[in-house]
């Protein structure tokens, strides 16, 4: 797999955990909080948010709008960028980002 592929896929990951997490941190905290990790998740996602805003429904509550975006990043790493590389199948070829971290969870967790 080429270079370009891993680091737009390590992009698209991270933007997608990025706004999974925000959802998962607005359970606990209002997007207005002043916990600095709120804030972070709050910073980084609201441009994004905002691009994808003239395609969300304006039925969707606030704290899920995130998830909502999320879902969109995870349908093109899983279904469009196989595709556009030409694999045939879905499979961990579809998540990198993904793989590289399980792999490293076995590595140190994992029985010798």
């Amino acid at each position: 797999m080429s270079l370009y592929v891993l680091i737009i896929d390590y992009i698209l990951g991270v933007i997608m955990w990025t706004l999974i997490g925000r959802s998962a941190m607005n359970i606990f905290q209002r997007e207005d909080s002043q916990f600095f990790f709120m804030r972070v998740f709050v910073k980084y996602t609201n441009p994004i948010i905002k691009l994808f805003k003239f395609i969300t429904p304006s039925f969707i509550i606030g704290p899920l709008i995130p998830l909502y975006v999320a879902w969109f990043f995870y349908m093109i790493r899983f279904y469009l960028m196989p595709y556009l590389l030409g694999y045939s199948v879905m499979g961990m070829l579809s998540f990198p980002l993904e793989s590289e971290i399980a792999a490293e969870i076995y590595r140190i967790f994992g029985k010798n």
